[in-house]
């Protein structure tokens, strides 16, 4: 397909190029090297008159025209996706489409990487790309940066389909050799003890917001902020402070840190852990086949994890080494 020299994979890259803003991560993107990727901007920038990117300081920002660009070679793309491609037949054994998921590094470890090995059978061809969590999550889903995003309530809108993948509560979690955790855990205790915290972009997570509010007039003193879940564990250990983590992601933290999990001293709403997808691809079999495979996975994290529906006050979960 061709338009005036301007071929349906050159109008794939420049809209990932558009979308990295540099040639390295366009590159990873498209499983090209850097130097063919080079090349291909250069075929762009020969047939658009324009130099698209150009170095500002260290890094690389779009042109005027470039800017201009970005929203029509998305509409272009993905109006070929939802006419042409997602029409074809959908066989996970032999597909060779590019899946991308944007989710938390949580997410990731918890859901994601157990489906992805189960997937590595199931749908040999299939590439599984994951995308980091952004400021506006929905809004680069619907600019085509990810085909499905996983969050909870708050982070996906209720314009578009969503599918509930599991709901899950929060522990408590310390370093096992913690004098200050040799007894059962109390609000006061709680809120003395320093935390560490989350943030993506400007906010920390929004279940550290939630246990602020429900210690009332007791002060939490956020001593670390880290940059994503998985670097909390490290954190903790060898330290007095504490973490109100994910409950199934503290349980895969305490198989290879000392870690003690705790309950909460206080009720607190579990969160839902959705899958969301545009409107506009709610016929694509490739992601209805997803998301029910997602559910599975769940489902059989929880029952292998031996999660409970609801959270026991007072019972402590040990599972230190």
């Amino acid at each position: 397909m061709r338009l005036e020299k301007l071929d349906l994979n050159l109008l794939v890259a420049l809209d990932v190029l558009l979308q990295e803003r540099g040639v390295s991560l366009a590159a990873d993107r498209l499983h090209l090297s850097q130097s063919a990727t080079s090349g291909v901007l250069a075929r762009l920038r020969d047939y658009f008159k324009d130099d698209l990117l150009v170095l500002n300081g260290r890094s690389m920002v779009l042109t005027p025209r470039a800017e201009k660009l970005v929203d029509p070679v998305r509409a272009v793309l993905e109006q070929i996706r939802e006419t042409i491609l997602i029409d074809e037949p959908f066989e996970p054994q032999t597909s060779d489409r590019t899946l991308a998921i944007m989710a938390t590094d949580y997410v990731v470890e918890i859901l994601m990487r157990p489906a992805i090995i189960a997937c590595a059978t199931e749908a040999p061809g299939i590439t599984f790309e994951l995308v980091p969590i952004v400021e506006q999550p929905v809004e680069a889903l619907l600019r085509g940066r990810a085909d499905l995003l996983i969050g909870i309530d708050n982070v996906v809108s209720t314009e578009h389909p969503t599918a509930l993948l599991y709901t899950e509560d929060f522990v408590i979690a310390g370093w096992r050799d913690n004098p200050l955790l040799a007894e059962p855990m109390t609000l006061e205790t709680y809120g003395r003890l320093g935390h560490i915290a989350v943030r993506f972009g400007q906010h920390t997570s929004s279940y550290e917001a939630t246990a602020a509010a429900r210690l009332g007039s007791v002060a939490r003193r956020v001593e670390v902020i880290a940059p994503n879940f998985m670097s909390v564990g490290g954190l903790i250990v060898g330290t007095q402070r504490i973490a109100t983590l994910h409950r199934l992601l503290a349980l895969r933290m305490a198989e290879y840190l000392p870690l003690k999990l705790m309950e909460l001293p206080f009720d607190m709403q579990p969160v839902r852990e959705l899958a969301q997808w545009s409107s506009r691809r709610a016929n694509d079999p490739a992601i209805t086949w997803l998301v029910a495979r997602l559910k599975q996975i769940a489902k059989q994290l929880q029952c292998s994890s031996g999660v409970p529906a609801q959270r026991i006050r007072g019972q402590e979960v040990d599972h230190g080494r």
